[in-house]
């Protein structure tokens, strides 16, 4: 636990597509103090998406989450109550956060997520960020936006795996831990 103006333990899980971050992450939460917030960051974009969404709703329906639906402007998310929360996914926040009208836009977007972590930090008794391994594709081939896009995402990868406790990376359900132990 920590105290409101010290940053709580920051534990930062990441990995490929269906690479078990998630479930790892989850399981992680489970095992931390509560109240539990699952802080979604998934916007519903069309009817897949919400699909999706709705999904990922009943899938943790039985597992003692309270979801806060936020996909920009985490800085100015105010927690209920103390206690572990866990950030799904850092993809999806970079992304809004450098693309959606709501959003702190291409330039700011590094620094909108990471004063965002760091005021959830203040707030938490431990949070849990779940980031994306997108840095094995061929970056050449994409457009721009989504090559600055992936730049983000590298820089906020490196800056709260500088800042986390604890850094662990899933590959095919294994959890693989870079720093830190695990509990």
């Amino acid at each position: 636990m920590c105290r409101s103006n010290e940053l709580c333990p920051l534990t930062f899980l990441f990995g490929g597509s269906a690479s078990g971050k998630s479930a790892a992450a989850e399981e992680l939460a489970g095992a931390g103090p509560g109240p539990r917030f699952y802080i979604a960051t998934m916007e519903p974009y069309g009817e897949d998406g919400r699909r999706r969404i709705a999904r990922h709703r009943q899938m943790r329906a039985d597992k003692g989450f309270e979801t806060i639906e936020r996909y920009t402007d985490l800085e100015n998310l105010i927690l209920p109550a103390k206690g572990t929360a866990l950030l799904e996914c850092l993809g999806n926040l970079a992304a809004n956060e450098m693309f959606s009208p709501a959003g702190a836009g291409p330039e700011g977007a590094l620094g909108a997520i990471l004063r965002g972590v760091e005021q959830l930090r203040r707030q938490c008794a431990r949070l849990i960020v779940v980031g994306n391994d997108v840095f094995s594709d061929g970056v050449e081939q994409y457009e721009s936006s989504t090559r600055q896009w992936i730049a983000v995402m590298a820089q906020a990868h490196r800056q709260l795996a500088r800042q986390a406790d604890r850094v662990c990376e899933t590959v095919c359900g294994i959890p693989l831990w870079q720093k830190g132990a695990a509990e």
